[in-house]
């Protein structure tokens, strides 16, 4: 039986975006769990604000990072993976769906800079692939349905779940993505919800559930069976596919998206900078008929 995880989560209020540091208490390593690159869309300025919490917390923790953790492609913040890899040596690691994701997006934003296949990450994991943090073993099981590329890590008795699940009184991701699938996210979530009762969730996002007034990111397997308002036991997949896609027809798309896929399908590198130096990114504009 593997010891239990050292779990501390960062809670990234303008982006709604959890962060956690997981860390082996016997051998102090440790990985981080989609990592934010703090941006300001309005004026183009990014820091390293967020991403410097989480290592000054591995510093006091005499942690050492060995993997960066992606669950996905990210549409809501920029990821800061090349940062703590820099400072750190971690190796970035996603799933290897990613392919698809930027065979996807390449042409949308016309980057040629962009490999489609995978090759600006350190490491693509399959699907019940293992990697190991000191004494931690850390299963990937890949839950697409948000996008192509999204995978779930189980820690132990913990899974960390990405954008596949919320707090049960908020429900469920979109599906709505190109490359998404509200069914494929349905089939997804049963297999989540097929782990055991005590199994501990952690989410990537929160954004207060109407009546609930402050933020939460963990529940268990149990509490999402009984109480997710999208997914709980009883409700169909037929059931459930159309009221995702009637709920995701009315919503806007998501503030940072065309930065944060610019910038995550290349592991969180930012563009080639141009010879001022400056790096930019692009805004594909089409005319409505």
């Amino acid at each position: 039986m593997q010891p239990q995880a050292h779990i501390q989560a960062f809670f990234d209020e303008p982006t709604n975006t959890v962060t956690y540091l997981v860390s082996d208490p016997a051998t102090r390593q440790a990985a981080v769990i989609d990592p934010v690159l703090d941006y300001d869309h309005r004026s183009g300025k990014a820091s390293t604000a967020s991403a410097d919490r989480v290592l000054e917390a591995a510093h006091s923790g005499d942690l050492t990072v060995a993997y960066v953790l992606e669950t996905h492609a990210h549409a809501d913040h920029l990821s800061a993976a090349p940062y703590i890899r820099q400072r750190t040596g971690a190796q970035v690691a996603i799933g290897e769906h990613i392919r698809d994701v930027q065979t996807i997006f390449r042409p949308v934003f016309n980057l040629d800079d962009v490999s489609g296949d995978g090759s600006e990450f350190d490491r693509l994991l399959q699907d019940g692939e293992t990697l190991r943090i000191g004494e931690l073993t850390v299963e990937v099981l890949h839950t697409p349905g948000h996008t192509p590329a999204c995978v779930s890590y189980r820690i132990g008795d913990a899974v960390f779940v990405g954008d596949t699940l919320f707090m049960p009184d908020y429900g469920t991701a979109r599906a709505d993505f190109p490359g998404g699938s509200a069914r494929t996210l349905f089939r997804s979530i049963q297999r989540l919800l097929a782990l055991p009762a005590e199994t501990r969730i952690f989410l990537c996002h929160d954004y207060k559930a109407p009546g609930r007034d402050s933020y939460a990111w963990e529940t268990t397997v149990a509490e999402e069976r009984a109480r997710n308002v999208h997914v709980r036991e009883g409700i169909e997949e037929d059931a459930f596919v159309a009221m995702r896609q009637q709920r995701d027809a009315t919503l806007a798309a998501p503030t940072l998206l065309l930065p944060s896929i610019q910038v995550n399908i290349r592991a969180g590198q930012l563009p080639r900078a141009e010879s001022n130096g400056v790096h930019y990114l692009k805004i594909p504009i089409r005319m409505a008929a």
